[in-house]
Formats: C-alpha cells, sequence, structure tokens
C-alpha cells in the first residue's frame, strides 16, 4: 500500500474533498420532524491522481477518473460505521476537485496478496 501512495505522490499528489453526510443531529424536535438539515462532513483525501475519460454526446459534460491510494481509504473507513470501501463511496454525497463539484459513478479496487492497494473512483459533473 505505501507503494501505491509513493506513486500517486509522485504522478501528481493532488487533493479532492468527498461531502459525506453529517453523522450528529440534534436532539430536538424539529430536527426529528426532519425540518432541520443535518448538513456535510467535508473530508480531505490526498495523494489523488486524476484523468479524463471519454463521454458520449448524449451523456454528462465531464467524466473522470481518480485513484485513491487503499491507505487512504483505510483511514477513512477506520471511524465510519460502514462494512466495505464500496459502501462508503455509495454513501458519499459529492467528490469536490478544483471547486467543481461531482458526483460519484461508481468505484472498483485493485487487490494484489489480498490487499486492496488502490481504488478506482469514476466520477461525473
Amino acid at each position: 500500500m505505501r507503494a501505491a501512495e509513493a506513486m500517486l505522490r509522485t504522478l501528481g499528489g493532488e487533493s479532492i474533498t468527498l461531502l459525506l453526510p453529517a453523522m450528529g443531529m440534534p436532539s430536538d424536535a424539529a430536527a426529528q420532524l426532519g425540518l432541520v438539515d443535518p448538513g456535510v462532513e467535508e473530508v480531505s483525501v490526498s495523494p489523488v491522481v486524476m484523468r479524463d475519460l471519454a463521454t458520449e454526446n448524449n451523456g454528462p459534460r465531464r467524466r473522470m477518473e481518480f485513484l485513491l491510494p487503499g491507505s487512504a481509504v483505510a483511514a477513512l473507513l477506520a471511524g465510519r460505521n460502514v462494512d466495505s470501501a464500496r459502501d462508503f463511496f455509495d454513501g458519499v454525497l459529492g467528490l469536490v476537485h478544483d471547486g467543481e463539484l461531482f458526483h460519484v459513478e461508481g468505484v472498483t479496487g485493485e487487490r494484489f496478496a489480498g490487499t486492496t492497494y488502490l481504488y478506482r473512483v469514476v466520477a461525473v459533473q
């Protein structure tokens, strides 16, 4: 996993921000009725390498692939009550890079010797 992280740092090492639903809610009556916006939690992830993917004429404006190190994703999972990285990314509300908001379309993991060392996150705008 350290080799993948070093490779991503060498290839650019930028950062992205993941928008997650806020974990805590106020305990007053308005919150229990759904009248209070729970807000979002912004989590920064680095190093990240991204590349543009081809889009169809009738598809999204922009499609990008973000490569995240397995160690960074493992650190994110440690503090949350999720079973897998796939479940974690299913709960991500959005991904921000250079001030642009993307929607997570899919995620796949690259494995070696039983350990996921790299995640490929495809996001659309």
